[in-house]
């Protein structure tokens, strides 16, 4: 399991842009991301399984594209319970907060192919440890 990509955006709103690495801010967010705030989905994560599911629907479609600020590899996010706790790399440690987001009105994806996998698939989490996160980071689910 590992990290793909780290995105931010400085708008809300838009697709969020690939970056070589991102700051993750304890209790806060994503250093300048639109969306950091300090609420219960500071950070969102999508698994690239579900943005290549996408594609076989038809979707030109690659990591940030659904806003999330991380996308996984190797791990299906919204299998876990509220509270699972997930470690990126030796020191970030993440609590999921929300499964499936719902798509705003004007959601492009859902009007090109019929369908979205946020409302199911895209999750949120709190950071409870921060640090800095790259692209083939490890990404692994904390055993309780």
């Amino acid at each position: 399991m590992r990290v793909v990509s780290v995105n931010v955006s400085e708008k809300k709103g838009t697709r969020k842009t690939s970056r070589p690495e991102v700051v993750l801010k304890t209790n806060w967010g994503v250093e300048g991301d639109s969306h950091a705030d300090g609420t219960h989905r500071q950070l969102s994560l999508l698994g690239m399984e579900d943005i290549d599911f996408m594609r076989t629907l038809g979707a030109d479609v690659h990591p940030g594209d659904f806003a999330e600020n991380i996308t996984t590899e190797g791990v299906d996010l919204s299998s876990y319970p509220i509270g699972q706790r997930f470690r990126i790399g030796q020191n970030i440690l993440l609590e999921l907060t929300q499964i499936g987001k719902e798509c705003h009105s004007g959601c492009e994806i859902r009007k090109l192919v019929g369908t979205c996998i946020m409302p199911k698939k895209g999750v949120f989490c709190r950071i409870l440890e921060g640090g800095t996160v790259r692209p083939g980071d490890s990404f692994e689910v904390v055993k309780s």
